[in-house]
């Protein structure tokens, strides 16, 4: 089976690397705003800046990552990330227990995390370009989509559990460590890379911080997507907040049942990452994606009907079991795209752009329908999202583009020593 295919010693430690990062990561799911509110009894108001702040902030001081990490090698780069991500979490439990933890940390760790989150996602992409060949980056995509959701699905419910066992920063030092542990995880990759596409610049060009973005803009397929994503996931995410206030309030949820409402559709993370290779074989790439992209915008809408009680819940189940199996099916058929669509030189600061881009538009969708959920109420402004929503397949691309250049010849072989 092609979802079997072996992709080398190489690929197994960076795909072991990003699993145990992304468990760690479930684990921590939602840790920081728990803080804020368990140990420094923070109000909305607080917990909603470090949510958005972090985010917005974070996204601002990644602008100078992408080029940066364009002429350097990869894979020490996501090493240096996951130690910066390992000292700002663990920051948060030694000044706990130091009794020092303020608002103004968690407020700083966040968006140094989202920095880093955004500089490592750039670096990986160009490394796994290089790393995999063409024909395999749908299967190796794939791979990280599922474990994506796996851990999406497993890790709040025992990051829950640990806090109530172990106290509120106990999942914060399991996300720290997880850090850690992809950075040993990539050291053990070894190997080459391919050398950076610019060595001799002591600094960054003016010119080179926008040049992810002014490549976006000009590609035909590209910019759609661009366009298309950044407006599916901010609305998505607007709605999240929106959706518990509406579950925990009014219609009465206890906070198991809101957990189950999510976890459980996670299962169709496994069900569409799996199905994307063999669908994209089928029907080919170009047409899967568009036609799971535009599927995974009709699901949201159903939310805003939603009730109270067991029918409630078996709604908000449905409905989040078939968004998310068409966004991963949508997904990983978007990042290979994406890669075969960039030239190798030019791969990080695409990257880069598209990360900024999407945190920048999460964080403003986010803080204008909190915004008009207050004016009308929060079942309107999910409903409004959804219609909005309706919408976005309009964005997708009607044609398939042509792939940029491959590889450099040597990719993957001994080029430059790491």
């Amino acid at each position: 089976m092609a979802g079997r295919r072996k992709l080398g010693r190489r690929f197994g430690w960076l795909w072991a690397a990003y699993a145990v990062s992304s468990y760690g990561t479930g684990l921590g799911f939602g840790a920081l705003p728990l803080i804020a509110v368990l140990v420094l009894h923070s109000g909305p108001t607080q917990v909603a800046a470090l949510a958005a702040a972090g985010r917005a902030v974070g996204a601002l001081v990644a602008v100078p990552l992408g080029p940066w990490v364009e002429f350097r090698h990869k894979r020490p780069v996501m090493i240096a990330m996951d130690l910066i991500r390992f000292a700002a979490l663990m920051s948060i439990p030694a000044a706990f227990a130091l009794g020092l933890l303020g608002f103004v940390q968690l407020l700083l760790v966040s968006v140094v995390v989202a920095a880093a989150d955004i500089a490592f996602k750039a670096a990986s992409g160009a490394y796994l370009k290089a790393l995999v060949p063409s024909q395999d980056l749908l299967v190796a995509n794939g791979r990280f989509e599922s474990t994506t959701w796996t851990s999406t699905m497993v890790g709040p419910p025992l990051g829950g559990a640990a806090i109530g066992l172990f106290g509120p920063v106990t999942t914060v030092a399991a996300d720290a460590v997880s850090y850690l542990l992809s950075a040993l995880g990539l050291r053990a990759i070894g190997g080459t890379e391919p050398g950076p596409a610019r060595t001799a610049a002591p600094r960054l060009r003016a010119g080179d911080l926008l040049d992810g973005w002014r490549y976006l803009l000009a590609h035909p397929t590209l910019r759609p997507l661009l366009l298309n994503s950044i407006v599916v996931n901010g609305l998505i995410m607007a709605s999240a907040p929106l959706l518990a206030v509406l579950l925990l309030g009014p219609l009465g949820f206890a906070p198991w049942q809101y957990g189950l409402v999510f976890a459980a559709p996670c299962v169709g993370g496994l069900i569409g990452s799996r199905l994307a290779h063999p669908l994209a074989a089928r029907f080919g790439r170009h047409r899967t994606m568009t036609a799971s992209g535009a599927l995974r915008a009709c699901w949201p809408v159903g939310l805003a009907f939603v009730g109270p009680g067991v029918p409630g819940m078996a709604l908000i189940i449905l409905v989040q079991l078939g968004l998310v199996t068409c966004c991963a099916l949508f997904n990983p058929l978007l990042a290979t795209y994406r890669l075969d669509h960039t030239e190798p030189d030019r791969v990080a600061r695409t990257l880069s752009a598209w990360s900024i881009s999407s945190s920048a538009a999460i964080a403003a969708m986010t803080a204008l329908w909190g915004l008009l959920a207050a004016v009308t109420s929060p079942r309107a402004a999910i409903a409004a999202a959804g219609v909005v929503l309706l919408a976005t397949p309009l964005l997708l691309p009607r044609r398939e583009g042509t792939p940029g250049p491959p590889a450099p010849a040597g990719a993957g072989e001994a080029v430059d020593r790491v």
